[in-house]
């Protein structure tokens, strides 16, 4: 093989190999600080009340609008049924 082919891979393979590094502590460096952002907030930060809770009960609609969606799923099953024929 040629000298400065070996020369030109050995370079790129340095400059690969500073770049991964140069990378790599920077990630390291941003979750070391964000994991110590978050310890010093749940540390000093105010603490909020917790929002008032229904209990997990959801409105429940009347019957007639049962009757409707009903009325309106059905509809919309016949029309798909329509368009997609075998």
């Amino acid at each position: 093989m040629d000298t400065a082919i070996a020369d030109l891979l050995i370079e790129g393979l340095w400059l690969m190999a500073i770049g991964l590094s140069i990378v790599f502590t920077f990630l390291v460096t941003l979750v070391g600080l964000l994991m110590l952002m978050s310890k010093a907030v749940a540390r000093w930060g105010p603490e909020e009340p917790l929002p008032a809770t229904t209990g997990g009960v959801h409105a429940i609609a009347p019957p007639e609008d049962d009757a409707r969606l009903i009325a309106v799923i059905g509809s919309a099953i016949q029309v798909h049924r329509r368009r997609h024929r075998p």
